[in-house]
């Protein structure tokens, strides 16, 4: 493999790499547990609220010219309704918490400390910009799952290995179209978070 390339890009900048982030969720969520069975129109406008958020962030990995992976955050107060009001409800102040959207990594760049690279990057923007709290949320599968595939293990143990605390009192649910179904349910959330105090 080539050499792996780690950049970031805040705001309108992030305008140029949305076509191929949406094309790689599309690929990455597609597997479990996200079993998500996206359109690019719909990401196209997920995606847009990244551009038009000037504290947002992208954190991209590229081999040569291509995107392999990307993560990205912004400040929760300007994420959606979803992602808000679980710590609206708790009391937080969301203008003290930086929120992570995706992380998605080609399967075959996995194990090369991208992964580490992306929660370091992201961690670094939201300290020098005085939050206070890292947040991310996850969906929660059974573990009786019939798409589960065989020896899959969740990114938990990683998670915590890096701080982060799962609270499921701070739970939501979003809603997408999976791999199997007629039309969008709604899944079940749970957030992670971070201090950084």
């Amino acid at each position: 493999m080539a050499e792996i390339t780690i950049s970031t890009c805040q705001g309108s900048a992030i305008t140029p790499h949305l076509d191929d982030l949406a094309r790689l969720r599309i690929r990455v969520f597609r597997d479990f547990p996200y079993l998500y069975d996206g359109d690019l129109t719909y990401e196209a406008d997920y995606l847009r609220r990244y551009a038009e958020c000037p504290e947002s962030l992208f954190v991209l990995a590229f081999e040569a010219n291509a995107l392999v992976g990307a993560s990205t955050g912004m400040p929760l107060a300007a994420d959606m309704a979803e992602f808000r009001a679980p710590f609206e409800r708790a009391g937080f102040d969301i203008g003290s918490v930086f929120y992570y959207g995706e992380s998605v990594l080609l399967s075959n760049y996995r194990g090369r400390g991208i992964g580490k690279a992306f929660m370091e990057a992201r961690e670094r923007h939201a300290a020098e910009r005085g939050f206070s709290t890292v947040a991310f949320c996850a969906v929660e599968r059974p573990d009786d799952h019939p798409l589960k595939p065989e020896g899959y293990v969740p990114l938990h143990g990683f998670w915590r290995s890096r701080g982060y605390e799962r609270h499921p009192e701070l739970a939501t649910t979003f809603h997408w179209k999976e791999v199997g179904e007629p039309e969008e349910t709604d899944k079940p959330m749970v957030f992670w978070l971070k201090s950084l105090a």
